[in-house]
Formats: C-alpha cells, structure tokens, sequence
C-alpha cells in the first residue's frame, strides 16, 4: 500500500555496530535495506547469514573480511558482496564512524544471522 515510513531509530546490535532498517517487511520478502555504522576502531562479531548481502560504502575507511580471504580496504564508493553462509567482520581502522548500506537478498530476519563467536 503507497504511503510514508518513518524507519525506526538507530539501534545497537550485539554485532557491535548501529543498525537502522529502512526496508524491511515480510510483505516484501525479496529484500531488505538498513543503513549500518561502526565506531573508530571497533571491530564486528565475526558471523555468517543465511541470505546474500551487499554493503555499500557511504563514509569512512575499514577492512573488511569475506570467507578465508585476507581482510582488505574498503572506503567510500566501495560495493562489497558476501554470499550467503559465508564468514563475515568489518573492522574501523579509521578516525570517524564507518557508515555504510546493507542489502539483504531475501530479506534480513533475526534467524539468518549466526554469530561464530
């Protein structure tokens, strides 16, 4: 149904960063939207999900860890796509927050996420 949506405010995740979703409904199953932020030098749980997902990165610099491969740059412009069940964890190894957006294909629910810490 056409319409306005306020998203909710940003919440703390036990993952160690804020998350605030913009698009997330079981009316639209197919995917999800939130916006992401990760203070100076914190570092995410390590963890996998269930669904693919894609981080765009809106400001700051980090490293970023996908699978067995070495953690690598990520900045501003920087698209990052992780596969669902693969092991992921971003790292802030810059001076301000990293802030970036998170597609999820499905959507995102609580049951996809598995932390492997």
């Amino acid at each position: 149904m056409p319409g306005q949506f306020k998203p909710p405010p940003e919440t703390l995740t036990p993952e160690r960063c804020y998350i605030r979703e913009f698009l997330n409904s079981d009316t639209l199953p197919d995917v999800s939207l939130a916006s992401c932020r990760v203070r100076p030098g914190v570092t995410t749980q390590l963890h996998t999900l269930t669904v693919h997902e894609w981080y765009l990165v809106e400001s700051g610099r980090g490293h970023m860890r996908v699978g067995n491969d070495e953690p690598y740059g990520i900045e501003p412009g920087d698209t990052v796509f992780i596969p669902a069940g693969c092991e992921q964890q971003v790292t802030n190894c810059g001076e301000s927050d990293l802030l970036f957006f998170c597609v999820c294909v499905p959507r995102f629910t609580p049951s996809c996420y598995t932390s492997l810490e």
